[in-house]
């Protein structure tokens, strides 16, 4: 039994590696074996603590033996632990390198998994931290040229903003999932991040850049002729107009009933100001474009 004492086995380890008079060369094999059975050890026990910190040192132990695979795994261990404990900043730092050593290996996949977990682990504790790496991990399997798993990354990105209240950086994250969806031919998922950016602008009470992305968008033949163009249309058209009714009835079609949950949400809120504005703006306008008519 004293053995299997975890305590035991990470200090026979940590003496392993500790180079002395009579030992020159740290013994990293055989600590490592340690190291593992510890940090188990210790998570059995839930001593999440002490398994955090042997499962770091296993990590180590596995670098040391040039098996970056595995010691990646160690860490995404010891990142787990470092979130049940609420350590956020260690959390993250964990993930992070667990993605790094997966790079190290070659395996991009895993290396966006990790930072996608440490994302999720701090949307409420950390939620800067997390849509950075939610961002770093869209990036790495658009450099490997997996645009299609970014997808779910991307809608989360924004919903963290949402909840934040960042609607610029939100329709920012939305346009660039259409972005790559463009990239793989996904037309489905790009016009309805389109649409989502523009409803995600008019729920910000932003007409102006509702109005500007609907342009820019409209620009991409496949939006053009797309169930969600007509739909922002129709919304703008009614903004336009000021018709509350009418804005609240295109809010329930089915377009916007397709979109995510956090956007049909934001839609069915719609619209959040004064829209009386906009039907006195615009005949300002068409009055203004008469008295320069020289024809």
């Amino acid at each position: 039994m004293a053995a299997s004492d975890p305590n035991k086995l990470i200090a026979k380890a940590d003496k392993l590696t500790r180079l002395s008079l009579t030992r020159w060369n740290a013994d990293w094999r055989n600590a490592t074996v340690l190291y593992e059975q510890a940090a188990n050890g210790f998570r059995l026990a839930k001593d999440y603590e002490k398994a955090k910190i042997a499962f770091e040192k296993a990590s180590k132990g596995q670098e040391m033996l040039s098996s970056p695979w595995d010691a990646a795994k160690h860490m995404e261990s010891a990142a787990a632990l470092a979130k049940e404990l609420s350590n956020w900043r260690e959390a993250a730092d964990f993930y992070r390198k667990a993605s790094e050593l997966y790079m190290e290996c070659d395996r991009p996949q895993p290396a966006s998994d990790a930072l996608g977990k440490g994302a999720r682990a701090l949307e409420d504790a950390m939620p800067e931290e997390a849509v950075q790496l939610y961002a770093d991990a869209c990036t790495i399997l658009e450099e490997d040229g997996k645009e299609q798993m970014t997808f779910d990354l991307y809608r989360a990105a924004s919903s963290v903003y949402i909840k934040l209240e960042k609607y610029t950086d939100a329709a920012s994250v939305m346009l660039n999932l259409g972005l790559a969806a463009d990239k793989c031919n996904a037309t489905n998922s790009q016009c309805k991040a389109y649409l989502g950016a523009i409803i995600i602008y008019l729920y910000a009470h932003d007409f102006k850049q509702a109005q500007k992305c609907y342009n820019d968008c409209s620009q991409i033949d496949a939006f053009l002729s797309s169930d969600q163009s007509r739909c922002a249309s129709k919304f703008l058209a009614a903004y336009t107009d000021g018709d509350v009714e009418e804005i609240k009835r295109i809010a329930q079609s089915s377009a916007v009933s397709h979109l995510d949950h956090v956007i049909i949400k934001l839609a069915r809120k719609l619209p959040t100001g004064d829209v009386s504005g906009f039907k006195t703006a615009t005949a300002e306008d068409d009055e203004q474009l008469d008295e320069d008519d020289l024809t």
